[in-house]
């Protein structure tokens, strides 16, 4: 290469052009460009040329239709480690492109010379040490003044680091998205309007429905009656209060599959807000059937040990009791015939032991209580009521305004066992003199509450800290679809509300009609 001090004959094409357009006469070469420079140089002003095509991120190279080097960037000689003067005159492809790539770089900038190029393409080149940039080139003909093609302009963008950086988002997408198709929940997003934008595979499982079946659907289609009704109006007193009432906190609910059965699960639901200002709600979802199944299992067992307990009571303690009062009774009456003093300790005696057998009886009934027909448990309620008001000596008004009656007799079996622990747990622990049981039907539910007048129930609760009582309470009300709530009373103590979905009626059998 020559100085910029030296100057070009203005017919000789690399002096006018210098490979990097140092010092040329400028004005003249923008008075009346030689033909050569004419030919190679696309613009009129080479002062503008020369100041972008050596900003060093300019990547741009001018070739014959040989496909040899005439001149080139300075951004070019810093990207491949090549100087000018070492590359001037070369093939380029086959001293800058890979191998494997040449045929199709030789294809795309000379095999299409006088073709349309407006179609940027990626290949990668070759520094002078031997490491690969990724280029993003564009190219274009060059041509004279009479429309001869006489070279092609390379114009190329360095995306090495942009590509990496692709790659390993792309990866990273590709990780999440087999962790999320992998997991055994159900996880799907939610826009602000309810519509569903993803679904995993274990939705599919789960709910019985395609992904290309629910996927732009409002989310309620997952629901059954009244949630389905409901859930909209819930999301928009979120977005409009902000106050959180699922959000970051795990629950339990229903859902609905695509065959309309209902189905207990266990719901988590969390949101982002996007770099766009776009909500999205995330939910996972976790089907709880096995294990309501398992805790059914579980408290029919304990069901039928307490029955059987209850049932031993009454039919052998409760016997002997009797058996023993009567023959206690038989002595008193002939110790007051004889007139002996020692009738009189005998009197406490069948006393003592009519009172063991009524206790023995009132205990045998708590253990199997009487729930058999649609009205046994208001019946039942009202006998545990009485024993709790006779046996602790305090007030247990039973209140049900109208009937309440209860075609299931696993469910009124249920309730009962809440009423009976939750009376428990008032005289026990919250040192009540008022215990007021009631139940009602409101809006399609039935509610069984227990409210007393104690010490109320501890800030921060918990199944720990309260013992099995309170889990095993819960576990009877989500075992019938229903929610259990332990509160502080607004006149004091404490206020224990289960609220149940009214069952269905069984179904009657069909008489078959005789010919």
């Amino acid at each position: 290469m020559l100085s910029d001090g030296q100057q070009r004959a203005p017919d000789d094409q690399s002096q006018c052009c210098k490979g990097r357009f140092g010092s040329i006469d400028m004005d003249a070469h923008a008075a009346k460009p030689p033909a050569s420079c004419r030919s190679m140089c696309p613009v009129s002003d080479p002062a503008l040329f020369e100041s972008m095509v050596n900003h060093p991120a300019m990547l741009v190279m001018g070739v014959d239709i040989t496909g040899c080097i005439m001149w080139l960037s300075q951004g070019m000689e810093q990207l491949t480690g090549w100087t000018f003067d070492e590359l001037k005159g070369r093939e380029w492809v086959s001293t800058l492109v890979p191998s494997e790539h040449q045929p199709d770089a030789l294809e795309r900038c000379r095999g299409r010379i006088g073709q349309d190029r407006t179609e940027s393409h990626l290949k990668p080149i070759l520094t002078k040490k031997g490491s690969l940039r990724h280029i993003e080139w564009v190219h274009s003909d060059i041509r004279d003044e009479s429309g001869k093609v006489t070279g092609v302009l390379c114009v190329g963008r360095d995306v090495t680091e942009l590509l990496a950086a692709r790659e390993a988002l792309l990866t990273s997408e590709e990780q999440s998205r087999a962790i999320v198709e992998t997991a055994v929940n159900a996880i799907i997003t939610m826009s602000e309007d309810c519509i569903i934008e993803t679904a995993n595979t274990a939705t599919e499982r789960i709910f019985g429905y395609k992904k290309s079946e629910i996927v732009g659907k409002n989310i309620r289609m997952l629901m059954p009656q009244p949630y389905r009704n409901k859930h909209d109006s819930y999301v928009q007193n979120y977005l409009r209060s902000g106050v959180k009432k699922i959000i970051g906190i795990g629950r339990e609910a229903v859902g609905q599959r695509k065959d309309s059965t209902i189905f207990p699960l266990d719901l988590s639901v969390g949101e982002v807000i996007l770099p766009d200002g776009r909500r999205v709600f995330t939910g996972i979802i976790r089907d709880l059937t096995e294990r309501k199944v398992l805790e059914e299992k579980i408290l029919h067992i304990s069901e039928e040990e307490q029955h059987r307990i209850g049932q031993d009571i009454h039919d052998d303690l409760c016997q002997q009791l009797a058996a023993i009062g009567c023959l206690a009774k038989v002595a008193h009456q002939q110790l007051m015939k004889s007139g002996l003093p020692q009738a009189e300790g005998l009197d406490e005696i069948v006393r003592l032991v009519s009172q063991a057998n009524t206790r023995a009886r009132e205990m045998s009934r708590g253990l199997m209580p009487v729930v058999l027909d649609s009205a046994g448990l208001m019946a039942a309620l009202a006998d545990l009521a009485q024993s709790t008001e006779r046996v602790f000596r305090i007030s247990a008004p039973f209140r049900c305004e109208r009937p309440v009656e209860v075609s299931d007799n696993k469910i009124a079996t249920q309730l009962y066992r809440i009423a009976q622990e939750a009376v428990a747990n008032a005289i026990k622990h919250s040192r009540a003199d008022r215990i007021e049981i009631a139940l009602a039907e409101q809006e399609g539910e039935i509610v069984l509450s227990i409210r007393d007048n104690g010490v109320g129930i501890p800030d921060n609760i918990s199944g720990k800290s309260t013992g099995m009582g309170l889990l095993t309470m819960s576990h009877r009300a989500r075992m019938m679809g229903g929610v259990l709530s332990v509160e502080h009373d607004d006149d004091g103590g404490t206020f224990v509300r289960c609220q149940v979905p009214i069952p269905s009626p069984p179904a009657k059998p069909q008489r078959r009609n005789r010919k």
